[in-house]
């Protein structure tokens, strides 16, 4: 018996003249919701914080700028409108640029020393020390009490008369210093007040800063002959560059709102009898809650505002100068580093092998 072996049927030479028939594709309402949240997640993520700063930030500067065109009655919270009548007001009086002067004498007095400190306790706890987790929580202890109790304690050490300070000048027969009637002598307390809260945070982030370097720079410095001065002029300032100049900006923004210090530095909170410390921000809290004057003080503190966006714009612009000039040197620099490095490695390699030979 012979079977002959035939090949399957083709279904498709059987099927009826046509297109071939296509399987249906279907779209569920889960693949639809998974590309949604794919494209809507990250801002649906970051609004809280938009929505939070509309509301509280952005909303209460245009309302701001609006009163300040406005003579403001604060008890039927209306006003008429002036143009800039205010902000004439405002730049007319000699009590404006007494704290305009004040401001900047006491940032230029806490900003400075305040760096270079920073910058020496950091390049200090930078070294192999013993509890160093110590030593770096204690310089962060003043940044946290409160910025009242440092103001109220450093008041009292600075008093005219039985001050402490005052008192250990008397007992190494020098006389006592009118902290509160001298304007330059006031500048100084208040500086210090600022120094003493601020040192401990600039340290630390100039401390993480320091702590990126490669050591390997430094080891090459170290067999190149370099002590420890060479390596911090010569290395350790150059790295430090963008940092310090982040510290420099937000310093500058800070110091040029200061108001705590002074607000504390008498029980009264004036700025003094004649304004030896009256400070912009303090200027701005007489007129709103001192003279109940709301437009004065919107208009105070958008001039406040646009003397702080200068200044932050002047040194955006030096700062992008200096990080344009670094990187133009950086490939350079770098390359010389790089070569150091491998030079030393090469000299001990080599001393190695010649101390290995002759034993």
């Amino acid at each position: 018996m012979t079977t002959t072996l035939q090949p399957p049927a083709n279904p498709a030479a059987s099927a009826p003249d046509g297109p071939p028939a296509r399987t249906p594709r279907r779209v569920g309402f889960g693949s639809k919701l998974s590309a949604w949240d794919l494209k809507l997640s990250p801002y649906l993520y970051i609004s809280p914080f938009f929505i939070l700063f509309i509301v509280t930030g952005l909303f209460p500067i245009l309302y701001t700028g609006v009163i300040s065109f406005m003579d403001w009655d604060q008890i039927r919270g209306s006003g008429t409108f002036v143009g800039f009548d205010q902000y004439a007001y405002v730049l007319s009086q000699p009590a404006f640029w007494d704290a305009l002067r004040n401001t900047f004498s006491i940032f230029v007095l806490s900003t400075v020393p305040q760096l270079i400190l920073a910058v020496f306790i950091a390049a200090m706890l930078d070294q192999n020390i013993r509890a160093k987790t110590l030593w770096r929580m204690g310089v962060l202890v003043p940044y946290v009490m409160a910025p009242v109790a440092v103001a109220l304690i450093f008041s009292n050490m600075f008093g005219d008369q039985y001050g402490i300070v005052n008192t250990l000048l008397g007992r190494i027969g020098l006389p006592g210093v009118g902290w509160h009637s001298d304007t330059f002598a006031s500048h100084i307390a208040i500086a210090t007040m600022v120094n003493f809260r601020w040192t401990g945070y600039n340290t630390l982030i100039l401390l993480a800063a320091m702590q990126a370097v490669p050591r390997e720079y430094y080891e090459a410095a170290t067999v190149d002959g370099a002590g420890k001065v060479r390596q911090f002029f010569s290395i350790t300032l150059p790295s430090l560059k963008p940092t310090l100049i982040f510290v420099v900006i937000t310093s500058t923004i800070g110091g040029l709102q200061i108001f705590d210090e002074p607000r504390m530095f008498d029980q009264g909170g004036t700025g003094g009898s004649n304004n030896q410390w009256l400070t912009i921000s303090l200027y701005l809290y007489k007129l709103g809650w001192g003279e109940w004057n709301f437009g004065r003080a919107a208009a105070l503190a958008w001039i406040l505002f646009l003397i702080i966006l200068v200044i932050g714009a002047v040194n955006l612009f030096i700062s992008r100068s200096l990080v344009r000039d670094e990187g133009a040197r950086d490939g350079l620099t770098r390359a010389q580093r790089r070569a150091a490095s491998r030079a030393a490695k090469q000299r001990l390699a080599a001393e190695s092998t010649g101390k290995g030979a002759r034993s």
